[in-house]
């Protein structure tokens, strides 16, 4: 990445600069699907730092799945006291970004630096905008970062609105689900490409079998939903619209089961509504009942109950135990892949299973227990 310079740089009209967030512990694999997808990427602490325009960055809030947000680098300079905060801030052309009237909300964090004051920085930066939008009107909340650190300003534009786990497909929610940005990862650190079969056994709202049936459709992720971006002045609709493209027939079909009769109901309208309802397929059962299904071998995945939010620990481990002896006595050659903040549970399974990097999950630490074909 560019090193940053002591004067001011204003990016409103040639940006180049992105930061698409990642959960942390999810940053080397983010970058990974960056790379992928064509993007210029480096994996840094709490997301991947991107290159290039703004085409760019509405093309990484439609790709990236494992993204929370994409921030646009906006300006960056040194400042050492608020007067140079405000005086430097009103360099970039602000109405030229934001529409008139915008709403805004500003975020800040100083860190060492002579500036300390969080609320007061915000505050400075908040009017500065202001002065140049004019009065408030109604429209959309456009939200800002401004991060100071060791004197060195740096203030990013929230492209993306709300977080990206939101497809604006999944209606139904269950009790302690993963996110739809954790869950793509981990498929990808399982080694998922969306060229074999994926089962999940406590489906619940059907995140990990939806995730799967969508990459191997190759549908983007951001394609029923708005953005941020899509209210900044001179956005290009036409030119947002071409990079949308349509899915095509997975040669595979993906499978999530669960005991509980209104997951299914509900998993079942949420692949309905993501259009993945023609090779993505639900169906109550408990773990005792798994079978494979007809064909090649493929990954099993599933973030069961671990007792920090849903179940008691103790009472978990004969389920653990019960998932281990199905998937070692029915499912050869399958891989498995099981998300839980508990090692001793994940143990329980007797399975080979080796645990990756810590995730923050809603608050709490996990890891995905991974292993070899079975």
């Amino acid at each position: 990445m560019a090193q940053p310079q002591d004067h001011g740089r204003v990016l409103p009209h040639q940006l180049t600069e992105m930061f698409a967030i990642a959960a942390p512990g999810q940053e080397a694999e983010l970058a990974h699907e960056a790379v992928s997808k064509g993007f210029d990427a480096e994996a840094i602490q709490g997301g991947v730092a991107l290159r290039g325009g703004w085409d760019e960055a509405w093309r990484a809030n439609l790709e990236l799945r494992g993204a929370s947000r994409i921030l646009a680098r906006i300006a960056q300079f040194r400042a050492v006291h608020m007067a140079q905060l405000d005086k430097r801030s009103r360099r970039t052309d602000w109405a030229a970004l934001l529409p008139p009237g915008a709403a805004i909300k500003v975020d800040a964090a100083c860190r060492k630096s002579r500036i300390y004051h969080n609320k007061g920085a915000a505050e400075r930066l908040d009017r500065a905008i202001r002065d140049a939008l004019g009065a408030v009107r109604e429209g959309p909340l456009f939200g800002l970062r401004l991060r100071i650190e060791d004197d060195l300003a740096t203030i990013s534009l929230d492209t993306s609105g709300e977080p990206l786990h939101r497809r604006g497909a999944k209606a139904w929610v269950g009790k302690a689900p993963i996110r739809e940005n954790l869950a793509a990862m981990f498929l990808a650190a399982c080694g998922y490409d969306g060229r074999e079969p994926v089962v999940d056994p406590m489906c619940g709202s059907g995140t990990f079998v939806l995730e799967a049936a969508e990459i191997a459709a190759d549908l983007q992720p951001g394609r029923a939903r708005s953005f941020a971006f899509e209210h900044l002045a001179g956005f290009d609709a036409a030119g947002f619209a071409a990079m949308k493209r349509d899915g095509t027939q997975p040669a595979f079909r993906f499978f999530g089961y669960d005991r509980d009769p209104g997951a299914v109901e509900g998993a079942t309208a949420n692949a309905a509504r993501s259009g993945v309802d023609g090779w993505a397929s639900f169906a109550q059962q408990t773990v005792a009942e798994l079978r494979p299904p007809e064909g090649p071998p493929g990954l099993v995945i599933t973030n069961p109950p671990y007792g920090a939010r849903i179940g008691n620990r103790q009472m978990l481990f004969g389920l653990y135990g019960k998932l281990g002896q199905v998937l070692s006595s029915r499912f050869s050659g399958w891989r498995v892949g099981i998300v839980t903040s508990d090692g001793g549970l994940a143990k329980a399974t007797g399975l080979d299973l080796a645990p990756g990097a810590p995730v923050d999950h809603s608050g709490t630490s996990v890891r995905l227990w991974q292993s070899g074909p079975l």
